[in-house]
């Protein structure tokens, strides 16, 4: 409904208008100190997002997705979907960015996934939005920085839970800085995650012939496997204006100030969104992993171990880890990989240089007596549900 009103001339008022300095200045800041992380809590995250089609499918191309699940209606619609799905990862980057100003937008470093569940598609023109639940608080000394582990869901429009997951966030302590802007609160009781996940996965028909390759069937997956996958991608700055499409707020990929007032391996040039990498690796992985799949089901956890900037170079290896029967009526099988990234070298060098190491959690090397990977960017076990071959 749409109403008229009446505002009058456009006269400027700042010659006369009064200015209070330093009294009337105020700095909002946003994101929280760990002091700020209360167990229980459940913060409602601003905006919302609708994803429409247009953006769905430059996110399909731009992060080289060859699964036409998510590029040919037709498919899609043969598949059981009502139209070409958007990709999962577009959806766990798009939920996890409305976080970031309530969750981590102060945050030292994202320290993991976990636990990550997709549990319905999300189609052009749904829109997402997004809560999370403080479950722990971690305290590492008076001066530390601490550890806030969160659960995060992302619901649809019709309040469908369609994505579930946790993260770890190391924290920066106040200090002497002033508290945070409180972010709002949702009411007891307003949270529905849950602890054993159903998904809701369309039952394909008759699929097309001639649009997948032939080597990326359930039968053609064995554990043990690895697989180097051919191309890199060079990132460039355009992963300045795919933090903003997604809705990331985090200064850290955007703003050089920022970035190269700190220290250690994140200072510098802005370092591209976690996510954004995420999705590079799994584009550049599909033609030999994914292009069969008909549905993302998770990731049991996964680590950004380096940081990745503006003209570096990506590769990606994976390694199947399991295959087991999928769901009766559904001819098709789960396949589980391991995802590892890499930058500014193959995969085939990688493996010449680290061997059976590069498969190691680099978080687990120290103790292990092993050196880390320093081209190890990226490192995510992932389960999909893999068509069978065709009869």
């Amino acid at each position: 409904m749409m109403r008229e009103i009446e505002i009058g001339r456009m006269i400027e008022k700042a010659p006369g208008a009064p200015l209070h300095v330093p009294d009337g200045v105020r700095s909002p800041s946003y994101g929280r100190y760990l002091e700020d992380f209360v167990e229980g809590a459940v913060f409602v995250h601003p905006r919302g997002m609708t994803l429409p089609r247009g953006l769905c499918q430059d996110f399909a191309t731009t992060f080289l997705e060859c699964n036409p699940l998510y590029l040919n209606d037709g498919y899609a619609r043969a598949c059981g979907h009502e139209t070409t799905p958007a990709s999962p990862l577009l959806v766990l980057a798009t939920v996890l960015s409305l976080g970031v100003q309530n969750d981590s937008e102060k945050a030292i470093a994202h320290l993991g996934y976990y636990d990550v569940h997709f549990l319905r598609p999300v189609y052009p023109g749904d829109t997402l939005r997004a809560l999370t639940k403080v479950v722990k608080r971690q305290e590492r000394g008076e001066t530390e920085p601490g550890i806030v582990s969160v659960r995060t869901l992302g619901l649809n429009q019709r309040g469908g839970l369609v994505l579930q997951y946790d993260r770890k966030i190391l924290v920066p302590r106040r200090g002497a800085a002033p508290p945070s802007a409180p972010p709002p609160l949702a009411a007891p009781g307003d949270f529905p995650d849950t602890d054993q996940p159903v998904r809701l996965v369309p039952t394909p028909e008759q699929m097309p012939a001639h649009l997948t390759g032939t080597g990326t069937y359930f039968e053609d997956f064995a554990p043990g496997q690895v697989i180097l996958h051919a191309n890199g991608r060079t990132v460039t700055d355009e992963h300045f204006a795919w933090t903003y499409r997604v809705g990331n707020t985090h200064p850290l990929h955007f703003d050089r100030m920022y970035s190269s007032a700190r220290s250690g391996a994140m200072s510098g040039e802005p370092i591209v969104y976690g996510g954004l990498v995420f999705s590079w690796l799994a584009g550049l992985a599909s033609r030999d992993t994914s292009e069969n799949a008909l549905y993302d089901l998770g990731y049991t956890e996964g680590y950004h171990t380096q940081p990745t900037m503006a003209g570096d170079t990506l590769y990606a290896v994976s390694r199947v880890l399991a295959v087991e029967p999928g769901p009766a009526g559904l001819d098709s099988g789960i396949v589980t990989f391991q995802l590892i990234g890499l930058k500014n070298m193959n995969g085939a060098s990688a493996l010449d240089k680290h061997g059976a190491d590069l498969f190691v959690k680099e978080n687990d090397k120290r103790k292990l007596g092993k050196e880390k990977a320093p081209e190890k960017v990226f490192e995510i076990e992932r389960r999909l549900l893999i068509r069978n071959r065709p009869a």
